[in-house]
């Protein structure tokens, strides 16, 4: 199945651009407890996922966990203290990462957090700007 956005051409799970192909992305995004923190990135890590970021944060949710929950010092909305992991890899491995975050960030209480997955549309280098 082939599907025609502009120039570009997208055929499965490949981009054709200017006759270079390269291989479609995922961004995984995670809001994950901090004390998971060191269960997850070492999982992932093991498992070929290299390059995280990992940025500490507050929020507020619909199935907050009270024995978590504490009031802000900074923000008078939120109640709980989060980490957001994000990573992009290739589309293929972006269940594996799910499976993992999942897998050690779980306490099977409410307010474990939540995952996304998004199409990643182009990546580059950011000294020239060269298609990876």
């Amino acid at each position: 199945m082939m599907k025609f956005l502009g120039v570009f051409c997208v055929k499965q799970k490949q981009l054709n651009i200017n006759n270079k192909n390269y291989k479609l992305m995922k961004e995984v995004k995670a809001f994950i407890r901090p004390e998971k923190v060191d269960k997850i990135v070492p999982a992932l890590k093991e498992m070929g996922f290299k390059n995280i970021s990992l940025t500490p944060g507050e929020g507020t949710g619909n199935q907050m966990d009270s024995m978590d929950a504490s009031p802000s010092l900074s923000f008078y909305i939120t109640d709980s203290h989060i980490v957001k992991l994000e990573l992009v890899c290739k589309d293929e491995l972006a269940g594996k990462a799910i499976h993992i975050i999942s897998e050690f960030g779980s306490t099977d209480r409410p307010g474990d957090g939540i995952i996304y997955l998004s199409n990643v549309e182009r990546v580059c280098r950011v000294k020239d700007c060269e298609r990876l």
